[in-house]
């Protein structure tokens, strides 16, 4: 397999597939390609009609689109557990999920991921703030019912924690309000092993991109 992604510091939505994939435990390559340059879009043209990253590379198969990749590494996966085990657990996780994918506008697009920036609050506007109550509602709601099953949002680390831990690195860079609870849930995912291993590559590079340097 082969996970076409974007620049680490920025591509969040490169970052979800990479977890996901690298949760499976099966050996891949990856390919960067720069973001907002003359290379990524010729390379990205011959790889996905969206013209986007990521995407997956299965042999003579390309899925694009992170959660359509997610969920066709859980179905050619099944015992990595990417989606809780649980059915209802499952339709809770896959609900955040697609709300995530679908929303969210205010809040991804006035605080863009960016790993390097060092943390400082930035301002933000009223629907913004009607972004980041949604996340901490749902934050809070899945660790309630979580419990003592893990630190993440069904317990173990899923394909719920991938969706969301490029928010907690907004909430974090942008010095967003959180509760106790939801700051050790932050705090859990930037301490997991995969995550420590892409902000490490985040930090070595040295391209920017100027539209998410807010």
């Amino acid at each position: 397999m082969k996970l076409i992604v974007g620049n680490k510091n920025y591509s969040s939505w490169s970052l979800r597939a990479w977890l996901a994939l690298s949760l499976t435990g099966t050996s891949f390559e990856e390919e960067l390609l720069p973001l907002d340059t003359p290379e990524f879009y010729e390379r990205i043209k011959l790889l996905s009609p969206a013209g986007r990253v990521p995407v997956l590379i299965d042999g003579d198969l390309a899925v694009w689109d992170t959660l359509a990749i997610i969920e066709y590494l859980a179905e050619r996966f099944p015992d990595a557990g990417l989606w809780p085990a649980d059915p209802h657990a499952r339709a809770h996780a896959r609900s955040i999920c697609a709300e995530f994918h679908s929303g969210f506008p205010d809040l991804r697009g006035q605080f863009p991921m960016n790993l390097r920036r060092a943390p400082a609050p930035h301002p933000k506007g009223a629907t913004a703030d009607r972004d980041t109550a949604r996340v901490r509602e749902i934050w809070t709601t899945c660790r309630s019912r979580a419990g003592d099953g893990g630190p993440f949002l069904f317990g173990a680390f899923s394909a719920a924690d991938c969706f969301y831990a490029p928010v907690v690195t907004r909430f974090l860079t942008y010095c967003l309000d959180m509760s106790e609870t939801e700051r050790a849930y932050a705090e859990a995912v930037m301490a997991h092993p995969l995550m420590q291993a892409w902000c490490a590559d985040a930090a070595k590079e040295t391209a920017v991109v100027d539209a998410d340097e807010v």
